[in-house]
C-alpha cells in the first residue's frame, strides 16, 4: 500500500480536532469518506472538513472500494461489531479507546483480525506524543535508578448540571463499559504499559458515593508489573473543585518523576542533582503522531508503538480492577 485512503465510522466530537484533520495532514494518507447515522450531520462534517463522501450506513463505507482502512470512532459498545465487519471486508482497522467493553471482546477482535490477515490498531495515541516519550526516555536512561513503585491519582470535581437531563454515554456502562474510570484510566494504564511493561496482576475496589449515576465514581486499585514494580491508583470523580488532581508518580532508588496525563503541566524530575522540569505540549491534533505511525506501518515505512495486544492488556487490567475477570 503506497497511500492509505481512510473512512471514519462515527464522525462525532473526538474527530473534529483530535483525530479527523490529521488523516489529511499525515504523508501518504487521505480521508475520503465519513459515516454517521444522521446523514445531515455526516454531510455537514464532510463539507466542513473537505471530505468527498459521506454515508449514513456503516456497511456502505466499509465496502466502498475507495476506502482502504477504517477508523472506528464510535462509543465502545459498537467497537467489536464494527471491527468484525471491517475485518471481514479485508481492511485494516483503527479503533478508539477503550478497545471494547471488556477483555473478552478484545480477544474476539484480535482473533478475527488475525484470521482475516488485517492489522488492528487502538487509539492509545499518547505513546507517540513528545511528553510521554520523554518520560519513557528518562526512565530508560537510569536517572531514577531502579524503579520501585508507581502511583496514579486522578481526582475530578462533580458537575451536576451534566446529569440533569440525559446521562452522558460515558457514565452508562452498557455503552462505555463503566463510568469515567473506563473512559480516562485506559490512557494512564496504557502509558504505564508503554513505559514500564505489562501489568500482570491487578485488583481493586469500586463504589458510587455521589449518586449522580449508577456507574462507579470512585475506584481504587493495586497492581504489579511484569518486572516486579508495584503500583496503586485512585480515581475519584466527586471531589471539590480545589482538590482536583491529575498526576502519575514514578519513584526509583535515585529519584522521582511526576507528570500529568491530561493537564498541560510539566514533567518534573527530582534527583540528588536537583529538580528539572520539561514542558512538551501536545500537537494541535493530538492523534496525529500516532496516526502517522500507523500509516507508516501500513505503507511499510515504520512501526506503530502500540498494538492490539497491548491495548487488550489494558482492558484486562481494568476488568481485574472492577472484578470482572
Amino acid at each position: 500500500m503506497q497511500k492509505v485512503r481512510w473512512g471514519i465510522i462515527g464522525c462525532g466530537d473526538v474527530t473534529e480536532v483530535k483525530s479527523g484533520p490529521a488523516f489529511n495532514k499525515v504523508p501518504d494518507s487521505e480521508l475520503v469518506a465519513v459515516m454517521r447515522r444522521n446523514v445531515a450531520k455526516a454531510r455537514d462534517y464532510a463539507e466542513r472538513h473537505g471530505v468527498p463522501k459521506w454515508y449514513d450506513r456503516a456497511e456502505d463505507l466499509i465496502h466502498d472500494p475507495e476506502v482502504d482502512a477504517v477508523y472506528i470512532a464510535t462509543p465502545p459498545d459498537s467497537h467489536a461489531a464494527y471491527t468484525l465487519q471491517v475485518a471481514a471486508a479485508g481492511k485494516p482497522v483503527y479503533v478508539e479507546k477503550p478497545m471494547a467493553l471488556n477483555y473478552a471482546q478484545c480477544q474476539e477482535m484480535i482473533a478475527t483480525c488475525e484470521q482475516a490477515g488485517v492489522p488492528l490498531f487502538v487509539a492509545f495515541y499518547r505513546r507517540s506524543q513528545p511528553a510521554f516519550r520523554k518520560v519513557k526516555e528518562l526512565v530508560e536512561s537510569g536517572v531514577l535508578g531502579d524503579i520501585r513503585l508507581v502511583t496514579i491519582k486522578l481526582y475530578q470535581s462533580l458537575r451536576p448540571e451534566q446529569y440533569k437531563d440525559a446521562l452522558p454515554w460515558r457514565v452508562q456502562p452498557e455503552i462505555s463499559g463503566g463510568g469515567l474510570f473506563h473512559d480516562l484510566a485506559p490512557h494512564q494504564l496504557d502509558i504505564l504499559d508503554f513505559i514500564l511493561g505489562p501489568i500482570v496482576a491487578a485488583s481493586g475496589q469500586v463504589t458510587n458515593q455521589a449518586g449522580m449515576y449508577e456507574a462507579e465514581d470512585l475506584v481504587t486499585a493495586q497492581f504489579r508489573f511484569e518486572g516486579g514494580v508495584l503500583g496503586s491508583g485512585v480515581w475519584c470523580f466527586s471531589v471539590a473543585e480545589q482538590q482536583q488532581e491529575d498526576n502519575i508518580e514514578i519513584i526509583g532508588s535515585k529519584g522521582r518523576l511526576t507528570f500529568p496525563t491530561f493537564a498541560r503541566e510539566p514533567i518534573r524530575l527530582e534527583t540528588a542533582a536537583g529538580t528539572e522540569e520539561f514542558l512538551l505540549p501536545p500537537p494541535q491534533h493530538v492523534q496525529q503522531p500516532f496516526i502517522q505511525s500507523i500509516v507508516e506501518e501500513l505503507t511499510g515505512k515504520g512501526k506503530c508503538p502500540g498494538s492490539a495486544a497491548s491495548a487488550a492488556r489494558t482492558s484486562w487490567v481494568m476488568d481485574q480492577i472492577v472484578d470482572r475477570g
